[in-house]
């Protein structure tokens, strides 16, 4: 790969450096993304499409409320699958940000291994809804769809959830040169 030169702000040429390597494991937590990001426009879509028919057609998409309820579901499992592994969401800790970069990285160690266990056992309990709804024959009001497949997705987004917070907690202990997360700045 040929880097192009680039001057610096005190004018000195420099060679632009190059972007960190992508390997199977961030390909993949790249591909959890860009599906959580795909849920989100179907239910973006769902919605514009309903308002905009009813609006200037006066016409309702039948279950689309039905379909809109169960995509949403399915997104907030993927949405956690994404934000999972990141750890740059919202967060505020006056001890983390006090403390040195070795303890930072060991609070950051326990903090993701007790979401690793709450997801895991989340995960788990969430596998029963689904057969239960499977079993039960559940199905929409107009166009009689199933219900479980929605369940399904949810499932299946919330164990990516697990993958990822095991890859994270992964390359927390053993490869923290591997976590591409945004610099915190410390509290002073």
């Amino acid at each position: 790969m040929t880097t192009t030169p680039e001057i610096s702000q005190s004018g000195a040429l420099g060679i632009s450096p190059e972007p960190p390597r992508r390997n199977v494991m961030d390909r993949f937590i790249d591909s959890i993304e860009w599906i959580a990001a795909f849920f989100v426009g179907i239910v973006a879509l769902n919605t514009f499409i309903a308002v905009f028919m009813r609006k200037f057609f006066a016409v309702t998409i039948p279950d689309y409320y039905n379909v809109g309820q169960f995509m949403l579901g399915v997104l907030i499992f993927w949405g956690i699958a994404a934000t999972s592994y990141r750890g740059s969401h919202i967060t505020v800790d006056l001890v983390w940000a006090n403390a040195t970069p070795k303890y930072q990285r060991w609070i950051d160690v326990f903090a993701t291994l007790v979401l690793l266990f709450v997801v895991t056992v989340q995960t788990y309990t969430l596998f029963d809804k689904v057969t239960d709804t499977y079993r039960s024959n559940l199905v929409t009001m107009d166009l009689q769809l199933p219900v479980w497949p929605f369940f399904l997705l949810s499932w299946i987004g919330d164990g990516a959830a697990v993958l990822l917070i095991a890859i994270r907690t992964y390359r927390l202990i053993f490869h923290p040169e591997e976590m591409h997360e945004p610099e915190i700045k410390t509290a002073e």
